[in-house]
C-alpha cells in the first residue's frame, strides 16, 4: 500500500489508529486518561485471545513465542504489583486502600506491560503507528495558534474539570481542560496541549519526534518533526531541548555503526575526548549550571524532593518502600515525595524490589535495541523512544504518564517480535575494519624489511 494511503487493516490497527486521531476530541471532554488507560487493557485482552486461539489471527500474522523484551516487562510489572501489596501490608493499610492502589497499578506500571505485550502479540504495522502520530501532529499544529492566542489573552488556565474525575477517582489534573500554565519564562506561559501539565506535553513531543523520524513519507515525516519540536519549545521543557539533539546523534551513530568510516570516526572521537578530558568536563559543568540556572527555584525544589525521597527510602523502607507517595514539607512546597523522578519515586514507593523490577527490563531493552538498531530502522525508532523515556525518567514520574506516552511502549512490543539479520555488506564492515587494523599493525612491525621480502 502506498505510504500516503496507509489505513488500518485489522481490529488492533483500528483500535490504535482512530483513538490516536481522536486524541484532541477525547481531551475536549476530559477523557484521555480513561480512554487510553482502558485501551491498553483492551489491546492486551485481544492479544491474549489471539495468542490462545480464541480469536482468529489475521492471515498475514505469524504467531511467535513471547520475546525476551516482552517477558522481561511483564515479569517486572508483576513484581511491581507484589512490591505494592507487600508495602501496604508492612504499613498496615486497609484492604480498600490496597485495592485502590492496585487499580492505580493497572493504570500505570501494569499498563506498560499491557501495551508492550499488545505490540508484540498482535499484528500492528509500525508505519501505521508512525502515520497516526504524524496526523495527530498536524492536528496539534493547527490547534497551537488557538492555544497561544488564548494564553496571550489570559483566558482561564482551566476551563472545566470533566465529571469523569468523580467516577475514576484520580487527580483532577488528569481530567482538566485548559490551554496553558503560567510561567516566568520569556513567553510568560507554557502550553500543556492534551497533557496534564506542560513538561508532560514535552515528554510526548520527544516520543512523537522519535517516531516521526521514521515515517516513509517525506511530507508526513516533516509535519511530524515540526509538530513535535513545536510542542517541546512551547512547553518550555529543558529536558526536551537536551533530549532531541541527543536522540538524533545516537540514532545517526547506530544507523551507521557497521560502516567503516563511522568506526574510524568513533575511534578518533574517543581518542580526542581522552586527550581533552579536562576541558570537556569543564564545558559539561558549565552546561549543567546553565541547565539548572534556567529554572533555579524549580531545580532547587526538585533536588530537595529527591534527597528526601532517597533518605527516607534508605532509613525507613529499604526493600518494599512506603507503598504510596506522601506530601512533602513546606520546604518543597508540599509536593508529593516520590514524584518528579521515576527512579527515586520507585525507591520511595516500592523500595529496592520495585526499583530493580523496572531497571532490569529497561536496561535489557536499551541494550537489545542498541544491537538491533544497527540493522533495523524500526528498532532505531524504538531506541529513540527508549532514549526519550530515559531522559524524562529523571524529571517525570513515568508511571503517571503512561496513558500519554503509550505509543512508545506499543512500539517496543512491535520491535521485539521483528526478525532481523545483517545484510552481507554490513556483516563484512566490522571484519574489514578489523582486518585493516591487523594489516596496519603487521606491516608496521615489519616496516624495516625490504619491499621484495614482504
Amino acid at each position: 500500500m502506498a505510504p500516503h494511503r496507509l489505513r488500518p487493516e485489522n481490529l488492533e490497527e483500528r483500535l490504535i489508529y482512530w483513538p490516536l486521531l481522536l486524541t484532541w476530541a477525547f481531551w475536549l471532554v476530559g477523557a484521555t486518561y480513561v480512554v487510553f488507560s482502558v485501551l491498553g487493557w483492551v489491546l492486551f485482552a485481544l492479544a491474549l485471545a489471539r495468542r490462545l486461539g480464541w480469536v482468529d489471527v489475521p492471515h498475514n500474522h505469524i504467531a511467535r513465542p513471547s520475546p525476551i523484551i516482552v517477558s522481561a516487562w511483564l515479569a517486572g510489572m508483576l513484581v511491581m504489583l507484589v512490591a505494592l501489596i507487600v508495602g501496604h501490608v508492612d504499613y498496615g493499610y486497609a484492604t480498600a486502600q490496597t485495592v485502590k492502589s492496585t487499580i492505580g497499578w493497572a493504570k500505570g506500571w501494569g499498563l506498560i506491560g499491557a501495551y508492550v505485550f499488545a505490540g508484540a502479540m498482535t499484528h500492528v504495522r509500525p508505519q501505521l503507528l508512525f502515520r497516526a502520530m504524524n496526523i495527530l501532529g498536524l492536528q496539534t499544529l493547527l490547534f497551537t495558534p488557538v492555544m497561544i492566542l488564548g494564553a496571550m489573552l489570559h483566558v482561564p488556565t482551566t476551563f472545566y474539570v470533566s465529571p469523569l474525575h468523580y467516577l475514576v477517582g484520580s487527580g483532577e489534573v488528569f481530567f482538566s481542560v485548559g490551554f496553558y500554565m503560567f510561567d516566568s519564562s520569556t513567553l510568560g506561559f507554557r502550553l500543556s496541549y492534551f497533557a496534564p501539565w506542560a513538561p508532560a506535553a514535552a515528554f510526548f513531543g520527544v516520543v512523537a519526534f522519535s517516531l516521526a523520524l521514521f515515517d516513509k513519507s517525506p511530507l508526513w515525516r516533516t509535519i511530524g518533526i515540526v509538530a513535535a519540536i513545536s510542542m517541546c519549545l512551547l512547553a518550555a521543557s529543558r529536558l526536551a531541548l537536551v533530549a532531541i539533539p541527543a536522540i538524533v546523534v545516537v540514532l545517526w551513530i547506530t544507523g551507521n555503526i557497521t560502516r567503516l568510516w563511522m568506526l574510524c570516526l568513533l575511534s578518533v572521537t574517543v581518542i580526542a575526548a581522552l586527550l581533552f578530558i579536562d576541558p570537556i568536563v569543564e564545558v559539561l559543568r558549565d552546561l549543567e549550571a546553565a541547565f539548572t540556572g534556567a529554572r533555579a527555584d524549580s531545580s532547587r525544589v526538585r533536588a530537595t524532593l529527591q534527597r528526601i525521597a532517597v533518605h527516607r527510602w534508605e532509613t525507613e523502607a529499604f526493600w518494599f518502600g512506603h507503598a504510596t507517595v506522601e506530601p512533602g514539607p513546606h520546604l518543597v512546597e508540599y509536593m508529593m515525595i516520590g514524584s518528579h523522578h521515576t527512579w527515586n519515586g520507585l525507591l520511595f514507593v516500592k523500595g529496592l524490589v520495585g526499583f530493580l523490577a523496572c531497571l532490569l527490563p529497561f536496561t535489557w531493552t536499551v541494550l537489545e535495541l542498541l544491537a538491533r538498531s544497527m540493522r533495523d530502522r524500526i528498532a532505531r525508532a524504538g531506541l529513540g523512544a527508549m532514549l526519550a523515556l530515559l531522559a524524562f525518567s529523571f524529571g517525570e514520574n513515568m508511571e503517571m504518564l503512561v496513558y500519554i506516552i503509550w505509543p512508545a511502549f506499543l512500539l517496543l512490543g512491535i520491535v521485539a517480535k521483528r526478525r532481523i539479520s545483517f545484510p552481507p555488506e554490513e556483516r563484512a564492515a566490522p571484519r574489514r575494519f578489523a582486518e585493516m587494523m591487523a594489516t596496519v599493525m603487521v606491516e608496521g612491525q615489519h616496516s624495516t624489511k625490504p619491499v621484495a621480502a614482504r
